[in-house]
């Protein structure tokens, strides 16, 4: 219980931010001529805000189911590799069932945080990981759909940018205390920036570059920075 608890507590700033970005795709999908009811289907059965972005924006331009698919699968690509990462860190009773069920959850901010938790991951911290976030991203939803016409523009805008204050604080510590994650976050960082802004490079999508990004700033972190066996650290102390 002890576990859950604490991640219930480490997931509760996420959950803030998940509520005003999912407030602003609540504006959105009723903007794009969604009914609330509808707008929190989608955020129920869809966790990751580009994708729910991008899907409502098909919708409302009367785009193709094979449009919908094909986008949603680019932009969320990225969630495979961060759950067959984080699989290597969750503990022996973190079975198949519980990872099935918990792994639709899994998200940028949720798997930061769990790859920066010291040791390993069990599901009683995942599944507490997880509470806040998934309240705050419908509740979130909920109101941005029904209360969005009643705030103003340059708060649902600020709304809008909390998550990458979030995301920022939460990477932040992890590259303070180990500087071969800052050496990786700096080149990921590099790498992000020449997708965006080389000619020919920027023509790549946003789901893609994320992709790209991350394997091979991964790649290149295994190749520097490996991480030593569990045999080979026991031979180091003996």
């Amino acid at each position: 219980m002890n576990e859950f608890k604490q991640g219930i507590k480490d997931g509760g700033a996420i959950g803030i931010g998940y509520f005003s970005v999912s407030f602003t795709f609540g504006i959105a999908a009723v903007a794009s001529g969604l009914d609330w009811w509808q707008a929190l289907v989608v955020s129920v059965m869809n966790v990751t805000s580009a994708g729910q972005f991008a899907g409502i924006t098909i919708m409302s331009a009367a785009g193709s189911y094979i449009e919908m698919a094909i986008s949603q699968f680019i932009i969320n690509l990225r969630y495979a590799l961060m759950s067959i990462s984080l699989s290597q860190k969750v503990t022996k009773e973190f079975h198949t069932p519980k990872k099935m069920l918990l792994g639709f959850c899994v998200t940028d901010e949720i798997f930061a945080v769990s790859m920066s938790r010291e040791g390993e991951v069990s599901s009683k911290y995942f599944a507490g990981l997880i509470v806040l976030p998934i309240l705050g991203w419908h509740l979130g939803t909920v109101s941005g759909a029904i209360l969005g016409d009643v705030l103003p523009n340059n708060i649902v805008s600020a709304l809008g940018l909390a998550i990458y204050g979030m995301f920022i604080a939460i990477v932040v510590p992890v590259t303070k205390k180990n500087r071969n994650v800052l050496l990786i976050v700096l080149l990921a960082v590099v790498l992000s920036f020449c997708l965006y802004y080389l000619p020919g490079l920027n023509q790549i999508s946003g789901g893609f570059a994320i992709i790209i990004c991350a394997v091979i700033a991964s790649a290149i972190g295994a190749w520097l920075f490996p991480v030593k066996e569990e045999a080979e650290e026991e031979e180091t102390h003996e």
